[in-house]
């Protein structure tokens, strides 16, 4: 029998849509039996995110996933870390006068990504992504409010409307444990998790949900039998440079128009 999963985490369930109530704490069990200190020691532990936020990427039904995005772990800020990779609650408007808000160039990984965003809809070249680029690019998306997404709640609504589940490969940030170390602890959840996805796709007859992996810790899920199940793509974490350049996350991303309302 697995080792008892400490109530806090079991009462941060409740936070995540009906569907995935069971396989959480299926996942929850699985890190107990394969990790039995883990919980227990996270218990006594401050981490981020905080407010029970930690299934918050389970908000949307089980059914309505189409692609599972795999990031590192959460913000290293409280106000940062949401529960959704990527999505830093820090940030409101994207843009301002000089390109890229503030804090979206804070976020170094969301930076990146958003100029991935705009090469791919051919809004930016690659030999200019800075400066007078940028400013062009963010006047325009200001005056064009009404079809152009404005905030990056905004941006995470429309994701979510695509079908994409907003996983980090660690649910937990502490700042003295190496976020790998997180990461490894969390695979057996992860196996439930994808696990329960590949097998609602079968028994509906549908291909599972695309598997996205960002950066090296996020690919050690291929570690999982569970992924071998999935199509999958792979990139390079969005906080290296070379990111606004990757071709595949490109034409993945380009015919989605996430930042268009």
């Amino acid at each position: 029998m697995p080792t008892s999963v400490p109530a806090k985490f079991i009462a941060m369930i409740d936070r995540a849509h009906p569907s995935w109530h069971a396989v959480l704490r299926k996942g929850l069990d699985a890190v107990a039996s394969a990790h039995p200190a883990y919980l227990v020691d996270l218990d006594d532990a401050a981490f981020l995110p905080t407010e029970q936020r930690l299934f918050a990427a389970f908000a949307q039904p089980l059914d309505a996933v189409r692609y599972v995005l795999v990031g590192e772990g959460p913000y290293p800020r409280a106000e940062s870390a949401t529960g959704f990779c990527f999505m830093d609650g820090a940030v409101g408007s994207l843009w301002s006068e000089k390109g890229l808000s503030k804090q979206v160039n804070r976020a170094t990984s969301l930076r990146n990504f958003m100029k991935m965003l705009l090469v791919a809809d051919g809004q930016l070249s690659l030999a200019q992504t800075n400066g007078e680029a940028m400013e062009a690019v963010s006047a325009k998306a200001r005056a064009d409010a009404p079809h152009v997404v404005q905030t990056l709640p905004e941006l995470q609504e429309k994701m979510i409307e695509q079908g994409f589940l907003l996983l980090n490969a660690s649910l937990v940030f502490r700042p003295d444990v190496p976020p790998v170390r997180d990461a490894r602890a969390w695979l057996p959840f992860l196996q439930t998790v994808l696990s329960a996805l590949a097998d609602h796709a079968e028994a509906a007859g549908q291909t599972p949900a695309m598997l996205v992996l960002w950066g090296k810790i996020a690919v050690q899920l291929d570690a999982l039998p569970a992924t071998a199940r999935f199509p999958r793509k792979v990139a390079e974490h969005p906080y290296n440079l070379s990111f606004i350049a990757n071709q595949s996350m490109q034409e993945f991303f380009g015919p989605m128009y996430l930042l268009e309302k």
